[in-house]
């Protein structure tokens, strides 16, 4: 064996190794380092320069609450607010060890006493407010995904369906989320009366909300996605007389797949980026009602929490997106992609 070779053989597994870290099939380790550049050392620069900016141009903006926050104003907020929940998390801890050793100390006295467990009933905290508006946007995403992907391969498999809806998706795809809150609202309000609710009003019309201004992209993109379909692979399920279950599930959706996750990533996004509207004006209590009471605060900490969460909302977003495309990488075959 030549020195070339037996030089190659010994890099194999450290290219390999670096292929499976740098997410490419590189050749070389300058190969695998011009990747690493472009992919992460460009734009650590870029944000770089930008928290410069940032940070020269806040010292020149003042407003009656103060100047804008810089980036190191922004983090010490951000600290600020996780100190703030570890103390609520220990105080709830707090508050159900004492009940737990009431309880205890009545039951011993008295064995056929009745006790009572109360919820803890603290203001909800940063981290609590970023929980509640991602089970709000997930509900939303899922009642959306539900209603858009079936009709929208009835709009992909047929020409009169897909008249017939077209209309209905033109008109109702631009509306504004603003629009939408007060007729949810009021629907909600008065549909939804029970004595032991499962979800909170505020919850339903947010989410709801995120239903009726998330679910198009998916429609759309799936309409034509099996649309698109080629029309001899159709031909042949007629030939072998397939069911419409098997030809669903067996060949449109398959096929359409790409176009469908591309259709569920854009109106998760939508979604996500609706949901704090939606949550300003309903008043429930995620992110949007965080900024909202933020503002109206008025403090000096105001300016600096807000801006916490905006780049709270930026890089959630951001990872719901890299999340849904991780999927569709898992599950789709495109080659485009």
């Amino acid at each position: 064996m030549s020195a070339t070779a037996s030089s190659a053989a010994q890099a194999a597994p450290l290219l390999k190794f670096l292929s499976f870290i740098g997410g490419k099939n590189v050749t070389s380790v300058a190969d695998f380092t011009k990747h690493i550049w472009k992919i992460a050392g460009i734009p650590l620069i870029a944000f770089a320069i930008f928290l410069g900016l940032w940070q020269q141009s806040s010292q020149n903006i003042v407003t009656s609450l103060g100047s804008i926050p810089g980036p190191v104003q922004v983090l010490e907020e951000a600290s600020l607010l996780w100190d703030d929940h570890q103390r609520t998390r220990a105080k709830e801890v707090a508050f159900y060890e004492r009940q737990e050793k009431r309880n205890a100390a009545k039951l011993a006295k008295d064995p056929n006493a009745k006790v009572k467990v109360r919820q803890y009933t603290g203001k909800p905290t940063y981290l609590d407010q970023i929980v509640t508006s991602l089970k709000t946007v997930f509900m939303g995403f899922i009642i959306a995904s539900a209603i858009a992907i079936p009709l929208g391969i009835a709009c992909g498999l047929s020409e009169s369906v897909n008249a017939a809806f077209n209309p209905i998706i033109q008109i109702f795809k631009p509306v504004s989320p603003l629009a939408w809150l007060p007729i949810v609202t009021m629907v909600v309000s008065a549909l939804y009366v029970t004595k032991d609710p499962m979800f909170d009003k505020s919850f339903l019309t947010s989410a709801i909300t995120v239903t009726l201004c998330s679910l198009w992209p998916t429609l759309i993109n799936t309409s034509l996605g099996v649309a698109s379909i080629d029309k001899d692979l159709m031909n042949v399920s007629k030939v072998l007389q397939l069911k419409w279950q098997t030809k669903i599930f067996k060949m449109i959706l398959p096929s359409s797949l790409p176009l469908i996750f591309t259709g569920l990533r854009l109106s998760l996004g939508v979604g996500w980026m609706v949901l704090i509207a939606a949550e300003m004006l309903a008043q429930n209590p995620g992110l949007g009602k965080f900024v909202w009471d933020e503002f109206q605060n008025g403090s000096s900490h105001s300016l600096g929490r807000i801006m916490v969460a905006v780049f709270t909302i930026g890089i959630i977003g951001f990872a719901l997106d890299r999340i849904m495309k991780t999927f569709q990488n898992l599950l789709t075959f495109d080659e485009q992609r």
